[in-house]
């Protein structure tokens, strides 16, 4: 047999594509048996927003290392993870937090929102990374002082609660008071996002000033295209609204925005960690709980890849060293 000097049967080499695995609720991920590394985009759940008077919640922490995009909070792309292929790791999807409750009676107080869960993608011989979930917004006189922190803060309630901080390399703070001079003190501040902090409420003109202000909008997330097209995810809620046309705060890339001053505040987009919209000044009864957070989203790349074991005919050895395929 002709075949480079080899006697007996010879092998072709095995070429795996490069693929994306997506998860939209949590799974396992089975490496290829050729990878050694992944790269990977992990967004937790994102916050709920706050009741009455309420900051919008904060975008889920975001953390990537795809093709040298930017992580959350201004950092940059964290390195691919090492792995054995064919290896099985459990991957942990972040439900989003849940929207502050409305208040059983009339009043101007109520809680926080709850914040998102955590998403990870973990197993052996990986260094577990895990993104952390968003912070709820914060409501006006609420039992916990300050929209809480997360992945990205929430956005403070009224005119002094304070904001929820961010975690470093993974989003920005939420706005939160004291809200500058001349602006409501019924309005809200937005949640923080993977790209932004949130936004202060914005007095409307015309009287009465301390009435008529348009919620803080959420700070903006930040976009990937680990499957293709730029995709925006984990921005932070739009805050609550007082009075003014132009109504509560707004939000991008899956954050929730709040509605004109009693509607109902809008929950962030699944499977984008964004935070949940604030509720706004509608007076009692038309309180509604704060928007629910969006849940999380992780993203798995693998490069394409190829192995070659047993017998192998010679002359297409030289051919894939001389293509730099072996």
């Amino acid at each position: 047999m002709a075949n480079g000097g080899i006697i007996g049967t010879d092998n072709d080499p095995v070429t795996t594509a490069a693929k994306v695995t997506q998860f939209t609720s949590s799974g396992t991920f089975t490496a290829n048996p050729a990878s050694t590394t992944v790269e990977w985009l992990v967004i937790a759940g994102g916050g709920g927003g706050g009741s009455v008077y309420s900051g919008g919640g904060g975008g889920g922490g975001y953390r990537n290392s795809y093709n040298s995009e930017s992580s959350g909070g201004g950092a940059s792309s964290e390195t691919p993870s090492p792995i054995t292929g064919g290896n099985p790791y459990p991957v942990v999807v972040g439900g989003g937090g849940a929207g502050g409750p409305r208040p059983p009676s009339p009043g101007y107080t109520g809680p926080n929102g709850t914040n998102g869960s955590d998403s990870s993608i973990s197993g052996t011989g990986i260094t577990t990374v895990t993104s952390t979930g968003g912070g709820g917004g914060g409501a006006r006189g609420g039992p916990v002082s300050g929209a809480n922190p997360g992945g990205s803060g929430g956005g403070g309630g009224d005119q002094t609660d304070p904001k929820g901080d961010g975690t470093a390399n993974q989003g920005y703070d939420g706005g939160g008071g004291p809200v500058p001079p001349g602006n409501s003190r019924y309005s809200s501040s937005g949640g923080g996002g993977a790209g932004a902090v949130g936004q202060f409420p914005v007095a409307y003109p015309g009287p009465p000033a301390d009435y008529q202000s348009h919620g803080g909008d959420g700070g903006a997330g930040l976009d990937s295209s680990v499957t293709g097209s730029p995709v925006g995810r984990a921005g932070g809620g739009g805050g609550g609204g007082s009075g003014a046309p132009t109504g509560g705060g707004q939000a991008t890339d899956g954050g929730g925005a709040c509605g004109t001053p009693g509607a109902n505040a809008e929950a962030g987009d699944a499977n984008t960690g964004g935070g949940g919209g604030g509720f706004g000044d509608g007076g009692w009864p038309t309180y509604t709980d704060g928007g629910n957070g969006g849940s999380g989203y992780v993203a798995i790349s693998e490069a394409a890849s190829f192995s070659a074991s047993g017998v192998w005919n010679m002359d297409d050895v030289y051919t894939y060293v001389t293509d730099e395929n072996w």
